[in-house]
């Protein structure tokens, strides 16, 4: 389970001051941990299994200076990806897990093709309160009005990096959402229509209608049409946060899959308020976020808060991943109430039902 934050670490001085060092080299030590990967080192260093593989035979078959593969192999060892057998390397549980596992793959790699030469302008972004790293990538209010024109690899890893954490959740909401056979509904900020068309394909009968950003609803019409969808999915072009546009009503349900972390709290609640204009008193609203704090294990947190420094250097500037309560709060202030909460759907989402209070 996550530990609690209410209290000290427990750590000794020099477990302390150990875990300082991560954090002072932490850049270089992420840094030789994709070379390892990319350069196909971690791979060849498993496929040697419990045997193992000596530096100068690694060398040889990546075709790659031995001192270069030397100096990672001895930050490797410090780092326990790997431990040595005599003179032979052999990959450890923490290499094992960056080379296999499928959320540590998508999360280097969003690290370094989206996030690395951004976060030089963490500070500026956090004094400005804009998101001065995207400008590595283009001149865009948000990232979200320049996906389509993200440079590679960034593109993809961006994609892959939402992507997965959506779609973990979406096959355990289905049943929840769709309990009470859902007519219509309103998918806010649906990107490029990945639950949409799994509600396409989840029910017969049911209605989607995408309302996104202009960019957005473009990238999602051309994967409806390629999915043969037209008929019961569409989208709407539409900013939320123009006062000027409001959200259709009589849907009878509205849904905003990870849509709200990507405002600050004052938008949010405009958001909320245009929801709460367009629904009756018998819909509802289902709201799927990542909260820190509803994580069962440490690792949960970590990543997630490691993910709105993402949102205030890069997406945005001005939102971040949220603590349930806040959310909660902001939509109560709405004018709504908590229906039902549903944790640890998929790699660790929640979903909130809402009702008009």
């Amino acid at each position: 389970m996550a530990q609690k934050y209410e209290k000290p670490s427990e750590l000794t001085a020099i477990q302390a001051k150990m875990e300082a060092q991560k954090i002072a080299f932490s850049a270089i030590s992420f840094e030789a941990v994709v070379c390892l990967l990319r350069l196909g080192a971690l791979r060849q260093i498993s496929e040697t299994g419990q045997q193992g593989i000596s530096s100068n035979d690694l060398a040889e078959r990546l075709d790659v200076g031995k001192p270069g593969i030397k100096v990672l192999l001895d930050m490797a060892l410090t780092m326990r990806l790997v431990w040595q057998n005599e003179d032979r390397f052999v990959l450890d549980k923490i290499g094992h897990f960056l080379l296999e596992d499928e959320m540590s793959q998508i999360n280097v790699n969003f690290a370094q093709d989206v996030c690395y030469e951004p976060m030089g302008r963490l500070m500026e972004s956090i004094q400005k309160g804009t998101p001065e790293g995207l400008r590595v990538f283009g001149d865009w209010p948000t990232i979200y009005s320049g996906l389509s024109q993200l440079p590679e690899p960034a593109k993809s890893s961006w994609f892959a990096f939402n992507d997965y954490y959506s779609r973990k959740a979406f096959p355990h909401a289905l049943p929840i959402v769709f309990e009470s056979r859902p007519g219509h509904i309103l998918d806010v900020g649906g990107h490029l229509g990945e639950w949409a068309l799994q509600c396409f394909n989840y029910d017969e009968d049911v209605h989607v209608t995408i309302a996104d950003l202009p960019d957005q609803a473009a990238m999602a019409s051309v994967l409806i049409e390629k999915n043969q969808a037209e008929g019961r999915v569409d989208t709407i072009a539409m900013d939320l946060l123009d006062p000027q546009q409001a959200l259709p009503d009589s849907m009878g349900t509205i849904w905003m899959s990870q849509f709200l972390d990507c405002f600050s709290e004052t938008q949010i609640h405009t958001i909320l308020d245009k929801a709460a204009s367009a629904m009756g008193s018998d819909d509802s609203l289902y709201v799927l976020e990542l909260f820190w704090d509803c994580q069962e294990y440490d690792v949960g947190a970590y990543s997630i808060n490691a993910t709105s420094l993402y949102f205030t250097c890069i997406a945005n500037g001005v939102s971040r991943m949220y603590h349930s309560k806040d959310i909660i709060a902001i939509a109560q202030r709405a004018g709504f109430r908590v229906q039902a909460q549903h944790d640890g759907l998929g790699v660790g989402h929640t979903l909130l039902h809402f009702k008009k209070a």
